[in-house]
């Protein structure tokens, strides 16, 4: 099992892609896969097939999962990568 250098409740920074620079407090986390899902970033737009007869298809607003390299924590220091 892999170990992240992040954990559930902590407060990062986003260090790359469409949401650099944003931040916020850490939902989920997944070792296995190395991702972690960020509260308030990540967010796409689900398409979602009626089920039934008779009721309506919906466009859902969903979070994903985005890779720990892609974020730091956020502390005193401003967030960067860490070097080996």
């Amino acid at each position: 099992m892999t170990k992240l250098h992040v954990k559930k409740g902590d407060t990062v920074t986003v260090l790359s892609g469409n949401e650099k620079g944003k931040s916020g407090k850490i939902t989920r986390a997944f070792p296995k896969t190395s991702m972690v899902v960020v509260e308030g970033i990540g967010m796409r737009k689900k398409h979602q097939k009626p089920r039934r007869e008779g009721q309506k298809g919906q466009i859902i607003d969903k979070q994903f999962p985005i890779h720990a390299s892609k974020v730091a924590l956020s502390g005193e220091k401003k967030a960067t990568k860490k070097k080996k």
